[in-house]
């Protein structure tokens, strides 16, 4: 298996998470994901997710990893210095926050995260594989996002 591995390094300031999601637009359509594709606007959404995560919760830099899989997977990372592993919460209706780990859930094929250094990575892959058609439906077109 083949991977093409690309990072940025985000500060720990709330302004960088949108600085974070244009580099990622750019670098899913240097890998041939369209703007237009539900998987692009699948993985920005987790990549905002995952850095105000980082950002917010740790008040640490942190580190940005995508890594492209041959067979059309992304995997995405999100390293800081902080070992307090991430606490998934459940928001009530009316919160402004909390959503964030539940929407990585949702979306993501996988996700996780795992000690690195004196800090953790949390990490979430996106299978790339087409839509199966029901029957009397039409076929999603390729790189539809399976969730």
């Amino acid at each position: 298996m083949q991977v093409l591995q690309v990072q940025l390094e985000v500060g720990p300031d709330p302004a960088e998470v949108g600085r974070a999601r244009r580099w990622a637009r750019k670098r899913l359509a240097g890998s041939g994901i369209g703007d237009d594709e539900p998987l692009a606007e699948t993985l920005v959404l987790l990549i905002s997710e995952l850095v105000t995560n980082a950002v917010v919760h740790t008040g640490c830099p942190a580190v940005l990893r995508m890594l492209f899989a041959a067979e059309g997977g992304v995997r995405v990372e999100v390293a800081d210095s902080s070992d307090r592993p991430p606490r998934p919460r459940h928001a009530a209706g009316e919160d402004t926050n909390g959503r964030g780990l539940e929407l990585v859930d949702g979306l993501a094929d996988r996700w996780g995260w795992q000690p690195e250094g004196r800090g953790k990575s949390i990490w979430c892959e996106v299978d790339r594989t087409p839509a199966v058609a029901l029957p009397g439906e039409g076929v999603g077109s390729p790189g539809q996002v399976r969730c």
